[in-house]
């Protein structure tokens, strides 16, 4: 089969998550990068380009102009779907003019910059036939997988707690502030009204709503600057209850002083309870009452399918946080490819995150948010703009 043509708005030189887009994207050799507009600076665009091995004359000055050039292209040339990696600010921007010009969209998270603009994003997809995805890097790994798997067989039970973390020490001074990714997620006109859950707690949301099938109905949240001067959180604590009745805790900085990407799942069941982490992503501990604690590992013993599908080495060969986000890609190649032939390219069966999760997350975030500036204790997540 042909490779998938991709382009690519942002991740010229300098940036860090463009990098690794391009990595995730080329593991799996499905994927081929054919245009950019890696840069607002013309020259930077063109440099990055350069570096990259496109041709000259698509390295763009501009997303505008590249979405415009492309679709001028013959079919067989034009790039297919465009991986969005820039500040969120520009996320509804290039994905709206994306849809209208019919190409698929692979987006980085948050999928906007305010829930206004998830929902009038949502609302395009519903006019365009094209796809659209968000990089829920951590759905990917293979145990994350299993886990999920094991939620849904009932080896659980009922579920009545989730405990999700995601803690980072890369903020936890001022002095932290001057690279250029903490310059932009610390300013609200390119980043939006969150800084740390805007970042890290929408994924640890996501992680939890993701493995145990349950949604977020009602949350109590307390957020906190830690570092003075500035305008966005940067550490929080959420109480959450969720669509079945369970409880849960997400917690989530990004001040906690030695923490590098401390990403942890607890699911607790009236039957059994299990635990990820990401520092160790190729074990889940199965516990129960009355038995020894399981730890399962990537590619010991039985796995389910969509586990199995996302292991790429035999067992006792580390993967890690890139064939993850490899995974993410992998399976949305195969929606546009189902999508060519006319068949089945839901997002569901395809297991790739997108405009529900998007709304999701932008509901999340902006909830969380407005929960901690309020008195009240319980605030029901809406999905709706005041």
């Amino acid at each position: 089969m042909n490779k998938i043509r991709m382009g690519m708005v942002g991740g010229g030189q300098g940036a860090f998550i463009g990098a690794v887009h391009r990595m995730a994207a080329f593991l799996d050799g499905n994927i081929e990068l054919v245009c950019g507009a890696f840069s607002s600076n013309a020259e930077r665009s063109q440099q990055s380009g350069a570096d990259l091995n496109i041709a000259q004359q698509r390295c763009y000055a501009s997303y505008q102009e590249m979405f415009e050039q492309e679709a001028a292209l013959p079919a067989e040339q034009r790039m297919e779907f465009v991986a969005i990696v820039t500040p969120n600010y520009l996320h509804f921007p290039v994905a709206k003019m994306a849809i209208e010009y019919g190409f698929h969209v692979l987006s980085d998270k948050p999928a906007t910059i305010d829930l206004a603009e998830a929902l009038a994003l949502q609302s395009l997809l519903e006019q365009h036939n094209t796809l659209y995805g968000l990089t829920h890097t951590y759905n990917g790994y293979p145990m994350v997988k299993q886990a999920k798997h094991l939620v849904a067989s009932g080896e659980l039970g009922n579920v009545i707690k989730i405990v999700v973390e995601y803690s980072q020490g890369w903020l936890a001074s001022k002095d932290d502030e001057t690279s250029k990714q903490a310059s932009w997620r610390l300013d609200p006109k390119k980043s939006g009204i969150s800084c740390c859950m805007g970042d890290i707690g929408v994924h640890a949301a996501n992680l939890a709503e993701y493995v145990s099938a349950l949604t977020i109905t009602q949350l109590c949240a307390d957020l906190e600057t830690t570092v003075a001067d500035r305008q966005l959180d940067d550490d929080g604590t959420v109480l959450l209850r969720f669509s079945n009745g369970a409880k849960g805790v997400l917690l989530a900085s990004q001040v906690s002083i030695g923490e590098e990407n401390n990403l942890r799942l607890r699911i607790y069941g009236d039957k059994k309870s299990l635990e990820w982490w990401q520092m160790e992503p190729n074990t889940l501990w199965l516990k129960s009452a009355d038995q020894p604690t399981q730890m399962l590992r990537a590619g010991v013993g039985e796995m389910c399918d969509q586990a199995l599908n996302a292991m790429r080495t035999p067992a006792g060969h580390p993967e890690g946080y890139l064939e993850a986000f490899a995974n993410v890609y992998q399976n949305f190649v195969g929606q546009v490819r189902a999508f060519q032939r006319g068949e089945d390219a839901s997002n569901e069966t395809h297991d790739v995150p997108g405009i529900t999760e998007a709304v999701r997350g932008m509901a999340f975030i902006e909830n969380t948010v407005r929960a901690s500036q309020s008195d009240m204790k319980w605030h029901q997540l809406s999905c709706a703009t005041e």
